[in-house]
């Protein structure tokens, strides 16, 4: 169009041109003067060397990390008192050579919803689930029963999202779901009162050798509600992580084959698993108590980097991150939150 106006105007003029053809004069005076070249940005002087970006590169791109996602390599590298940045700055290196994209090695399956779920205090609510594993036949599964983590919050403590219970059998049925919630809640020390155990609306979580067993042992029951997949988040979420770690078969040989792997991977999640929602702490670190110790030492690791190159850390002297003090899960409207306490009294109700 510009093209069309200079060629027209030489006839009739810019203006009539501008005007027969319905085109901005400041358009084409625009578009008559060269766009100055981009002057490229000032590397500030608290930014890393190319040597030191090179270094974190080739760290994140190493065997050991190539399949980490930078928040992990940052907390392990902190465990092992290493500080080369911080993960924004890995995800900015990773950027400059087009190399942001899903890392971690996993399993591609359709992604779980999301739940509904409020605690306040630990040991109160306990998420648990059945999942089916395949077998070594088509017609042939095994049942993954698990009671994932303690939901909930005081003053003083976090939720854990720790493994409390696990079980692998050949059928699912109540009397296995009987014997694993009494076994769990004795080797957790719960007391009548204490708990309410969150599930969906399955056979075993309904039969009522289980809702017997929980009027005995003083715990509430709570059960999603009828056709929504997603109240139940935590365990649904669990079950992704499993499923899409690298060692997940696509078939169990046999029932001690399908327990062998549930020992590996449940020591692996509450041992050796950062979890993001705990501010990179392992379950097991939240559940037992241990998060000063470990925040103590990842914030000597902190101080060290700050103290050796201060005018890195815009922001002044960096922090280890620390679990959450309060969690909810699908936080609920104004009025609910003012009374946390009989919201959940009434979940058990709903």
């Amino acid at each position: 169009m510009i093209a069309a106006v200079e060629q027209l105007g030489q006839e009739i003029g810019i203006a009539a041109a501008c005007r027969n053809l319905q085109t901005p004069r400041s358009s084409l005076y625009r578009a008559r003067q060269p766009k100055p070249a981009c002057q490229p940005r000032p590397t500030p002087s608290r930014a890393l060397s190319p040597q030191e970006r090179s270094q974190v590169r080739d760290m994140l791109n190493s065997q050991r990390f190539q399949d980490h996602a930078p928040r992990q390599v940052y907390a392990k590298l902190l465990d092992e008192g290493q500080y080369l940045c911080h993960w924004r700055t890995m995800y900015r290196i990773l950027e400059a050579h087009q190399e942001v994209c899903q890392r971690r090695h996993q399993r591609r399956h359709v992604t779980y919803a999301k739940p509904e779920l409020l605690a306040t205090g630990p040991n109160r609510v306990w998420s648990w689930d059945i999942s089916q594993l395949k077998g070594p036949a088509k017609w042939l599964y095994f049942y993954l029963y698990v009671i994932p983590w303690p939901v909930g919050q005081d003053r003083l403590d976090i939720y854990s999202r720790y493994v409390v219970g696990w079980l692998v059998a050949e059928q699912e049925s109540s009397e296995l779901a009987q014997a694993l919630i009494a076994e769990t809640c004795a080797k957790q020390g719960i007391q009548p009162g204490q708990l309410i155990l969150h599930s969906d609306r399955g056979s075993p979580m309904k039969s009522k050798p289980v809702s017997q067993l929980l009027v005995d042992l003083g715990i509430i029951k709570s059960h999603s509600r009828p056709h929504i997949s997603d109240d139940n988040p935590f365990s649904e979420a669990h079950f992704k992580t499993l499923k899409y770690r690298p060692d997940y078969p696509d078939r169990f040989a046999d029932l001690p084959h399908a327990r062998h792997w549930g020992h590996s991977v449940f020591t692996w999640y509450n041992h050796d698993h950062y979890h993001s929602a705990l501010g990179l702490l392992t379950p097991a670190s939240v559940h037992y108590g241990w998060t000063d110790l470990v925040l103590s030492q990842r914030q000597q690791v902190l101080q060290a980097a700050y103290a050796a190159h201060p005018d890195r850390f815009v922001k002044g002297m960096p922090v280890a991150l620390a679990p959450p003090q309060e969690v909810w899960i699908n936080q609920p409207q104004q009025m609910q939150s003012l009374f946390p306490k009989f919201s959940l009294e009434l979940s058990h109700y709903a």
